[in-house]
Formats: structure tokens, C-alpha cells, sequence
């Protein structure tokens, strides 16, 4: 699979969103992306009780474990690369966890605009 370059959404390296635990479309700890990714998971975010709640909402549940998948579920306070317009989905709903933008993927400006990922900034003040 073609990984794109690695540049967050400000303009340097991206950093790594989480290890454990561990995500990325690529499952490498960052929010990488390439063609193979068509839900753009460039949105390295800090996982609440809502954001979860409104994903399974939604039809994706991130917190129930998937042993046969390897997955534990996420709780509160984890980071995830989420899909880009999951993310300004919980935005316009009012429920969008925080973000890390030096881990988001500058792929995710195609569908969130910066200035309403600097709104949920977690490493900016």
C-alpha cells in the first residue's frame, strides 16, 4: 500500500497519535493516509464519553471490545485517528473530541477546515 508523505496539518512532520493504543488506517501509530484510505482516518483525536456514544450512534462502535479483531475498544482519554468527516460530523453536533494537530494528517484539510480543527486543539492555546 502507497503511504502519502507525512506532514501534519501545520506544515511539519506528523507525529505519532497513540501506540496503545495502537492506530492509523496503516495501524503504525500515526494518522497516515494513501489511496487505499478512503475514510481519510487523518484526524489524531482525544476519545470522550460523548464523541464514543455519538459514534455508535452513528453505526460505528469504537468502544466495544473486538477480540477476534484484536481490538479492545476505546475508552475516554485514548487517542484515535478518526475519519475526517466523522470528525466535522461530531463537530456540527457539538460532541467533537479535542485534537492533536501536529498528529493530524494535512489530508484532513480536503474535509475539515483548520481553523475548525484549531478550535478542538489539544497542543495549541
Amino acid at each position: 500500500m502507497q503511504v502519502e508523505p507525512s506532514v501534519n496539518v501545520l506544515g511539519g512532520t506528523l507525529e505519532e497519535c497513540s501506540r496503545n493504543p495502537v492506530t492509523g488506517f496503516f495501524r503504525n501509530g500515526c494518522c497516515d493516509t494513501g489511496p487505499d484510505d478512503a475514510g481519510s482516518h487523518t484526524v489524531c483525536a482525544v476519545m470522550t464519553d460523548e464523541f464514543l456514544a455519538l459514534s455508535k450512534y452513528l453505526g460505528n462502535d469504537l468502544s466495544t471490545p473486538r477480540p477476534q479483531f484484536g481490538f479492545n475498544g476505546l475508552k475516554a482519554g485514548d487517542r484515535w485517528c478518526l475519519c475526517a468527516a466523522r470528525f466535522l460530523q461530531a463537530h456540527d453536533e457539538g460532541a467533537a473530541p479535542q485534537v492533536y494537530l501536529a498528529a493530524t494528517h494535512r489530508r484532513a484539510l480536503e474535509v475539515v477546515p483548520l481553523e475548525v480543527l484549531r478550535r478542538h486543539a489539544a497542543d495549541e492555546s
